[in-house]
């Protein structure tokens, strides 16, 4: 039996404050796709690149990442908008590509990112979130996502979603990767080299920067850096020196 979501407060974010209209609109500014809009085939084409992009956080759709039988669905008009995105978030695809890399806490942001066009409120959320996946599985996280309430308040059935409100940051596909920094080593793409942590760690400039302020050993570059040949007396031997001509005479 699954265990009923459990209670967070949201936080204020700024896609919960009103727009201020032509003077919230940016470069960054998303333009909204709905099916309201769309006319000839080639704005449906656009609309169904913009799921893809939106689902799979790519600029360019992939041909191994296309869902043809989806496609065909969706253009007869057997699928809404909605219902599209839904596939495709359960797709064999975006399993591999998400689900597999990704611990708990990671696929909720993503989701919640690409689905709801939101960051996490709080850490109260994603555990919140997290149990669902734990309990349901990641297909009944989904639905529990876009069948809440927000996502039909905001999106709908015929909306593509979008982030909202983009007061800081850029588009979420070009911040966040699929996988998190806890399955990049796993995947090679960042191995760690010890040679250079080792280096990086006995290096002059590390132990420097480790004294404390006013630690003589901070100034030890520049004490040696300075001439010590100049401004000092002239080093004379004595037998160097005329004593005879340098005695008065009493003539």
């Amino acid at each position: 039996m699954a265990i009923p979501a459990l209670a967070y407060k949201p936080t204020t974010q700024n896609h919960r404050v009103a727009s201020f209209g032509p003077a919230d609109q940016n470069e960054d500014t998303p333009y909204i796709y709905r099916t309201e809009d769309v006319s000839s085939s080639s704005e449906v084409e656009a609309l169904i690149y913009a799921v893809y992009r939106q689902v799979f956080s790519e600029h360019e759709t992939l041909k191994f990442n296309r869902q043809i039988t989806l496609e065909t669905r969706f253009r007869n008009g057997s699928l809404t908008v909605r219902d599209f995105v839904r596939e495709l978030f359960k797709s064999e695809r975006f399993y591999n590509l998400v689900v597999a890399v990704n611990d708990n806490y990671r696929l909720v942001e993503v989701c919640l990112k690409r689905l709801l066009g939101r960051a996490p409120y709080n850490q109260d959320e994603l555990i919140a979130w997290s149990v669902q996946i734990a309990t349901r599985g990641f297909a009944g996280f989904i639905d529990a996502l876009i069948d809440s309430p927000e996502y039909l308040q905001v999106f709908g059935n015929n909306t593509v979603p979008y982030q909202r409100k983009r007061l800081e940051g850029r588009p979420f596909n070009l911040v966040t990767p699929r996988y998190g920094a806890a399955y990049q080593e796993v995947a090679g793409t960042t191995l760690q080299d010890w040679r250079f942590t080792l280096e990086k760690f006995y290096s002059r400039k590390f132990q420097e920067r480790r004294l404390p302020e006013g630690d003589p050993g901070r100034f030890r570059e520049l004490a040696a850096a300075v001439n010590n040949r100049g401004g000092y007396a002239q080093k004379l031997s004595a037998f160097d020196v005329d004593y005879l001509n340098k005695v008065p005479v009493r003539r």
